[in-house]
């Protein structure tokens, strides 16, 4: 069976009933950082200048969130975890249980060089519900579990050093009719 797709009506099927409506991107917000941001904190730290603001001009919308960042660890002792918060409210992350973390990701320390020149990049695409047509703001959180260094968007201790890097990372939001 041929169906066809279009921006205006949806998939419509040979018999010319729309089988399903189409979506529309309504706007769309990007910021991108390209210095680095370092910290030690044991608890979650706001990434300065990667976080994004969007107003929706529905509470119905849908917002697709879309992250990439580089992050890394100057140390193998303890481990690095992030997690994107809409608000204060900390988003596509895992479940509560005990006394683990919720997270959207986290890398093991064993994980990074000794020498400092290991990272890792991290993409994460995902749909939100708001509800609300309130501006709201979308933001990248670190910590590093033993207090060592961990940076987005350069290699673990950042020297000047054949094979370490310097990165770009991104939130782009894109507001989505319901």
């Amino acid at each position: 069976m041929t169906f066809v797709v279009d921006g205006t009506n949806g998939l419509t099927f040979p018999n010319s009933t729309t089988q399903a409506s189409a979506s529309k991107v309504l706007q769309v917000v990007n910021t991108t950082k390209t210095d680095v941001f370092t910290t030690t904190s044991t608890s979650f730290t706001d990434v300065t200048g990667l976080s994004a603001s969007i107003t929706p001009s529905s509470s119905s919308s849908k917002i697709l969130v879309m992250v990439s960042f580089y992050f890394s660890s100057s140390s193998s002792s303890g481990y690095p975890i992030a997690r994107i918060l809409r608000g204060s409210t900390a988003i596509y992350v895992g479940d509560s249980a005990g006394s683990r973390t919720p997270a959207l990701v986290q890398t093991g320390g064993g994980l990074f060089n000794s020498d400092g020149g290991t990272g890792f990049c991290v993409s994460a695409q995902f749909i939100d519900s708001p509800a609300t047509t309130s501006a709201t703001t979308y933001k990248l959180q670190v910590l590093q579990s033993a207090g060592n260094t961990v940076r987005i968007n350069a290699s673990g201790d950042d020297d000047n050093s054949s094979g370490r890097v310097r990165t770009a990372s991104s939130i782009v939001l894109m507001e989505m009719a319901a």
